[in-house]
């Protein structure tokens, strides 16, 4: 029997089918390979504080400045920073439920919000008044007051600054971070600070997921439970944060008239994700794997972004936004320990 050749609008299609994905492969390709090395090292060392993401930007950005990038690689990292970086935001939601948030109290929920609010716009002014660039220290405020380098590639999509941007913002929370996750244990008797207490100054002022429940675990199970929770808090307080600044940038209300300022509408998958979450029993193995996706996935983002960073464009930013980091990791720490003592913790 004489094969059935397919017509020419069936040619075209199926060449178009290929097409629309051949452009892209490399680039998902190489920040796969990122991202799975990084992952791949974070699990082998055992060193469970050691973000991917973190990993990921770095390893693009030794790449981006040490080998030649082929062209051929440009959209599918530009496919990563787009689409790939919107997916795993939606998926994060899925690693929270509102029965967490809630377990937290009226209390824990406000020192919470009240110490993000205040942090992010303490940032936004000493920023100005040191004359750092505008989109940066929204940044370096996203990342700081909120959840880290997740908080930063999210509020990029609204800010849309620099990629160099981007990598300085990611560095300042990881220094910081780091240094509150290596110093945080040491202060909890000093400042009188039981577990709950303890947990919840840890999730509320530390950047990074990982570093949260690093320093939190130190004072027990209980502080390390609570300091989890509260940093849960602190990533689903992302989604108003990221609607916040779109709105104000489209507004014109900060500073410029910026109509073109895309609608993160995004983050309300985000929120659906929890809600399903909070409604629907996703058994633990699944919840896991989910996990795992989407930790490889904002991986793939951060490769893509390290992959467009130039090292050199990077320092010529100079100090002024590291200060602003240190300044935004101070803040964080004393405000968030006031308003502990203010909610009776």
């Amino acid at each position: 029997m004489k094969p059935i050749q397919p017509t020419a609008e069936q040619r075209s299609s199926i060449s178009l089918g290929f097409f629309s994905v051949a452009p892209v492969l490399p680039g998902l390709v190489l920040t796969a390979a990122i991202a799975a090395t990084a992952i791949a090292i974070r699990n082998l060392t055992g060193w469970m504080t050691l973000s991917p993401l973190i990993l990921s930007i770095v390893f693009g950005m030794l790449i981006r400045n040490v080998i030649t990038v082929p062209a051929t690689t440009e959209a599918g990292i530009n496919f990563c920073l787009r689409r790939i970086l919107r997916v795993g935001i939606v998926l994060l939601g899925l690693q929270v439920t509102a029965a967490q948030i809630l377990s937290l109290g009226t209390a824990g929920l406000c020192m919470i919000a009240l110490t993000l609010v205040a942090t992010f716009g303490a940032i936004r002014i000493a920023g100005r008044a040191m004359g750092v660039d505008r989109s940066l220290t929204d940044l370096i405020a996203a990342g700081t007051s909120v959840c880290g380098a997740s908080a930063v590639i999210a509020a990029n999509t609204v800010i849309r600054g620099k990629q160099e941007h981007v990598a300085y913002a990611v560095a300042c929370v990881t220094l910081f971070g780091s240094l509150s996750m290596l110093g945080y244990p040491f202060l909890a008797a000093a400042l009188g600070l039981d577990a709950r207490g303890y947990g919840l100054w840890t999730g509320a002022t530390i950047h990074e997921v990982a570093q949260v429940v690093a320093a939190a675990f130190q004072g027990g199970d209980v502080a390390g439970q609570f300091g989890t929770i509260s940093k849960l808090a602190r990533v689903v307080m992302l989604a108003p944060l990221i609607m916040t600044l779109a709105l104000a940038m489209r507004s014109g209300s900060d500073g410029a008239t910026k109509a073109s300022a895309p609608m993160p509408w995004f983050v309300l998958g985000f929120v659906g994700m929890m809600l399903l979450n909070s409604t629907v029993p996703i058994p633990a193995d699944i919840n896991q794997l989910l996990s795992t996706v989407t930790a490889f996935l904002l991986s793939m983002a951060l490769a893509a972004m390290g992959l467009h960073t130039d090292i050199g464009k990077l320092k010529a930013e100079g100090w002024r936004p590291l200060a602003l980091g240190a300044f935004g990791w101070l803040f964080i720490a004393v405000f968030g320990y006031a308003m502990l003592k203010l909610f009776g913790f």
